[in-house]
């Protein structure tokens, strides 16, 4: 019989990885409705079908499983570095906020557990404090860019607009999960628009 028609058994570390991330999947859904705070481990755990003992086996506390979760939200959706240059800065801005509205639960997850992070003690703060300044940063050297190319419009303050646009995003979202009628992605390119130049033909 040719062995390499049978079918492989999948082994240990495999068989682990997916429980990992079945148990990161359904925390990232409690996490989003209830926020880190309100959702428990007991919950995560009835997602998935096991105990809360079985799951402190693969995450030993509710701290490293906020953090999975966290760096599973910037594998779906995340702005990253700015390198694609086929597109300019505020069209990448704006496609972002396009993609964010299609992804379920993402804006979700991340206003829930962005609004919990100003709260004492608060496990992933370091997360966000370190993703805003990121942020800010990125935008900054992208706002240079264009105010070397004479895209930036006179008297904008590169460092304020930077965290405006960041504040403005962060903004938006919370009121399209309130009301789905507002168009975050306009909105955004509307600020844009005032602040940056259009591109030469």
């Amino acid at each position: 019989m040719d062995t390499d028609a049978r079918p492989r058994r999948r082994g240990p570390y495999a068989k682990s990885a997916e429980r990992r991330r079945s148990i990161v999947d359904a925390a990232f859904e409690v996490f989003a409705a209830r926020g880190y705070q309100g959702g428990s481990l007991q919950d995560v755990a009835d997602r998935v079908g096991m105990s809360q003992t079985s799951l402190l086996h693969y995450f030993p506390s509710k701290a490293d499983l906020l953090v999975a979760v966290l760096n599973r939200r910037d594998v779906v959706a995340d702005t990253g570095p700015l390198e694609d240059e086929t597109r300019d800065f505020p069209t990448i801005l704006i496609d972002q906020a396009r993609f964010n509205e299609g992804v379920p639960g993402l804006i979700e997850l991340y206003t829930v557990l962005c609004g919990e992070s100003v709260t004492e003690h608060y496990p992933a703060r370091d997360y966000f404090e370190h993703r805003f300044a990121r942020l800010r940063d990125e935008y900054s050297a992208e706002l240079r860019k264009l105010e070397a190319a004479g895209r930036l419009r006179e008297g904008v303050d590169i460092e304020r607009a930077a965290s405006s646009i960041v504040a403005l995003w962060d903004g938006i979202q919370t009121q399209w999960l309130l009301d789905d009628s507002v168009d975050m992605a306009a909105c955004l390119a509307d600020y844009l628009g005032l602040i940056i130049r259009p591109s030469a033909p």
